[in-house]
């Protein structure tokens, strides 16, 4: 599959290592460009690209940069990716990084903006995960002690690319509703930076409860 990602930060730099090393064909750019991205280049075979160019052809986009930085990603970003790319948000709003976001204090969901930002539709993953555990905490699909991961978005054929990515990373992949229902897996929530496996998850998601506690707000 061909797979673009728009940040080489923690979780970008680890997925363009565990997706090149499953056999993936991986763009890669981030802000300072493609000159920065040489050591990531030599370790993985990555391709890095000018933002501008990386979602070329594209069948999955993966957009992990602070959310401060989504509106600044250039315009047409997504225009000349493959017919029905699935856009993946991983981001998490962070006041104390991000600045006061107003739609999001008032009550929008993260990825319910970032769509906003890019104009097209997103799959909330990735965002509750530690980076490391990207690399270290796969397990094959029949060990008990697989851990899950959230993925939310209105289109579930787009949610049905990510699970089954998911899986190839050694997760299993748990549908967490529409984007909506995406603050359940929001910074603040019980399935933030953890390992559930996916029973549990499920469980942990049907038990949020809405708001956004006083420490994840500006």
């Amino acid at each position: 599959m061909k797979i673009a990602i728009i940040g080489a930060g923690n979780i970008g730099g680890n997925l363009t290592r565990r997706l090149t090393g499953l056999g993936h064909e991986v763009a890669v750019a981030n802000s300072r460009g493609p000159e920065t991205l040489v050591d990531l280049v030599t370790e993985t075979g990555a391709v890095a690209l000018p933002v501008e160019q990386v979602a070329r052809d594209a069948e999955v986009v993966v957009v992990t940069i602070p959310q401060r930085s989504v509106p600044d990603l250039p315009a047409g970003l997504l225009d000349a990716a493959a017919d029905g790319a699935v856009v993946v948000d991983t981001g998490n709003y962070y006041p104390q990084r991000d600045g006061r976001i107003a739609e999001i204090e008032d009550g929008l969901t993260e990825s319910e903006w970032v769509a906003r930002q890019l104009g097209r539709p997103v799959v909330k993953a990735f965002n509750n995960v530690y980076a490391d555990h990207l690399v270290t905490a796969g397990r094959p699909a029949d060990d008990p002690s697989r851990p899950a991961l959230p993925v939310a978005g209105d289109d579930p054929e787009a949610k049905d690319v990510v699970i089954a990515l998911l899986d190839e990373l050694g997760f299993d992949g748990v549908d967490a509703g529409p984007l909506s229902e995406s603050w359940r897996q929001q910074p603040g929530t019980a399935v933030y930076g953890t390992d559930l496996p996916a029973e549990q998850l499920r469980q942990a998601l049907a038990d949020a409860e809405p708001g956004r506690p006083d420490e994840w707000r500006a």
